[in-house]
């Protein structure tokens, strides 16, 4: 009998969320390792989402086992459950892992995709304000 334990590594994520203009409402998260589920993982069974106040500025997610993720993360000022969006602008802010590069449309999974491979992980999301 072997006494190696056949359970997956696990690890904790802490998100640090930069930048926030306000207090109001609350911060999404979106936390996937489906890249066809990025960045809103609507049809993502596996994937994790977390509310907080936005005073917190903090997010922690425990008990993640190894692998590649991607995070989205939306200032939902008016605590309406999405992404408010003006002629196809957000009016709400944003952001991903990574801070990868904003073009015309959100990063790839690519873009903002991290690898937990520890005990630990540290993210810091820097928020967008586009209005």
């Amino acid at each position: 009998m072997s006494l190696a334990s056949a359970q997956a590594p696990i690890a904790t994520l802490h998100l640090s969320i930069d930048k926030l203009r306000s207090k109001k409402g609350v911060v999404r998260l979106c936390l996937t390792a489906d890249p066809k589920n990025f960045p809103g993982c609507l049809d993502d069974a596996h994937a994790l989402t977390r509310t907080v106040p936005a005073g917190s500025g903090d997010i922690s997610v425990d008990g993640l086992p190894h692998g590649d993720y991607a995070a989205a993360v939306i200032h939902d000022e008016n605590n309406n459950a999405k992404l408010d969006t003006f002629m196809g602008i957000p009016k709400e802010g944003f952001g991903f892992s990574r801070n990868p590069a904003i073009h015309f449309a959100p990063p790839r999974f690519t873009a903002a995709r991290f690898t937990i491979a520890g005990d630990h992980e540290q993210q810091n999301v820097t928020m967008r304000y586009l209005l």
